[in-house]
């Protein structure tokens, strides 16, 4: 069985068959979360302008101040109580307290001193006050990072980080030049380094998982949307103090807060099993020949392997646990996770998510055809696919049918 050669035989109907069906079933949590995300924009932005400026100053933003505070240090108390060891939910929670003490802080001074919360019409925010929101925005990065790249983020690493941001606010006050705009956009660099990492953790993952729920990189890509969103408001902001902005900014704050703290509590860490793997099982590995293959494994080495790896797969199939991961190969081929992964590699062109996937899908087709009145959700679990979903978005890039249309033909 050659599970990936058909694979790269069906690639180039990639896409044909696809109907709106199946792009709606692949990208409907995505779509719902931008009609979402509009929403609270444009509903808080047309909302408050029916605010007069007096209500906004002195009722409107403490209640929101409350709101926003109570949100986020709730977020943190429910995600301290759920870490599961996982630093990067740490992290976030960490992001909500601090956000949560800083708007409860400007509500202490406000009830003790009243106040205008805002000075209406300034030119732009004073350098303490673009410093402490671009401190807040690092913040906020602190969780992709620490998901995306985990250890990564060590107190050297902060320093670099936050070093160019003092460095300015110093010279915003010294030399008679505005910086504000460079200080503004700063955190906009923080986000392109995160973002930078997306591809590096899609691949990583797919070459040790066989499937990518809850560890989807979507959901970081929708983080990173809404921190994007958060600081254009803030450069907006800028360029003039209105009730306008800062209505909606709350309430883009208490939406992020709630939706990310809901998200963060239901994915699990894919590196967590696997941290040290590669030094607990060194003394498993094949002994490496110089100049026969770049791995290490001989040629004749990896064409065993293979053949040995087939045939446990087609008798014992673990590909139909949806939990099935790379690790567990070392069932039958005595090698630790970074070979495990450059061996499927080399032997397949693919990764080990597209190979599992190539295993299922024949399974799939195999069941069709001896079930035909099988229902479709019922033959991608018995399959090994993880939802139907993920069964049909694997299915189409695979054959280029849906199963539908393959089981017609």
């Amino acid at each position: 069985m050659q599970p990936i050669q058909k694979q790269q035989d069906t690639n180039a109907h990639l896409g044909h068959a696809n109907s709106l069906r199946e792009y709606w079933r692949e990208y409907w949590p995505e779509v719902l979360f931008g009609v979402v995300l509009a929403a609270v924009v444009f509903v808080s932005t047309y909302l408050s302008q029916f605010i007069p400026v007096y209500s906004f100053d002195y009722f409107i933003t403490p209640a929101l101040n409350v709101c926003t505070s109570s949100v986020c240090l709730v977020g943190a108390f429910i995600i301290y109580r759920h870490t599961d060891g996982m630093r990067m939910r740490r992290f976030f929670a960490h992001a909500l307290v601090l956000w949560g003490l800083g708007d409860l802080f400007y509500l202490v001074c406000y009830l003790l001193a009243p106040m205008k919360v805002m000075n209406m019409g300034a030119e732009h925010l004073t350098t303490f006050e673009l410093l402490f929101g671009n401190l807040l925005g690092w913040v906020m990065t602190l969780y992709p990072t620490e998901a995306l790249r985990p250890g990564w983020l060590k107190p050297k690493v902060v320093v670099w980080q936050l070093l160019p941001l003092f460095a300015l606010a110093v010279l915003d006050y010294v030399v008679p030049i505005d910086f504000w705009p460079v200080i503004a956009l700063y955190p906009y660099a923080l986000l392109i380094v995160v973002l930078s990492h997306i591809r590096e953790y899609r691949i990583w993952c797919e070459n040790n998982y066989s499937s990518m729920d809850n560890i989807d990189v979507q959901w970081i890509i929708r983080y990173c949307i809404m921190l994007f969103i958060l600081g254009a408001n803030y450069v907006y902001m800028l360029s003039g103090h209105g009730h306008t902005r800062a209505f909606t900014q709350q309430w883009f704050i208490i939406f992020m807060a709630i939706y990310s703290t809901e998200q963060i509590l239901f994915r699990r860490d894919p590196w967590a099993g696997l941290r040290g793997e590669d030094e607990q099982a060194a003394e498993d590995a094949p002994a490496a020949d110089a100049g026969e293959h770049p791995d290490g494994i001989s040629a004749t080495d990896q064409a065993d392997y293979v053949r040995i790896l087939e045939q446990w797969m087609e008798s014992e199939k673990p590909y139909l646990n949806p939990a099935f991961q790379l690790t567990d190969l070392r069932a039958v081929l005595p090698m630790n996770r970074t070979y495990l992964s450059e061996f499927i590699k080399n032997a397949y062109g693919c990764t080990f998510y597209q190979f599992v996937n190539a295993y299922r899908v024949e399974e799939a087709k195999r069941l069709m055809k001896e079930h035909p009145r099988m229902k479709y959700t019922d033959v991608g679990s018995r399959a090994g696919f993880s939802s139907p979903v993920v069964f049909s978005r694997v299915f189409v890039r695979l054959t280029g049918l849906t199963p539908k249309e393959w089981s017609a033909q």
